[in-house]
């Protein structure tokens, strides 16, 4: 049953990871009133803009792969206390 809450948290980490790029894409544009930068090489974009976009999206996608590493492994920890009453 491991691997079924394994599969399910790695499931729940690309959702997740898709929702907040989706939701900082978002509150970019409406904050900067500009398209994110996420070509590098897009010399329309300032590079303090480019590396600001890089920062935030890297900050959100760290907070999302430990809290849906955490909650996998409560889930984890839980099931194989009582595995009888789920």
């Amino acid at each position: 049953m491991n691997i079924v809450f394994k599969l399910l948290g790695t499931g729940v980490s690309i959702g997740a990871g898709f929702v907040a790029s989706k939701l900082v894409d978002t509150v970019w544009e409406k904050s900067t009133g500009n398209k994110p930068p996420k070509d590098g090489a897009d010399l329309e974009s300032s590079l303090r803009s480019a590396l600001t976009f890089a920062l935030v999206s890297s900050v959100v996608a760290a907070i999302i792969q430990t809290l849906a590493g955490r909650t996998t492994q409560k889930a984890i920890a839980r099931f194989n206390k009582h595995p009888e009453e789920v």
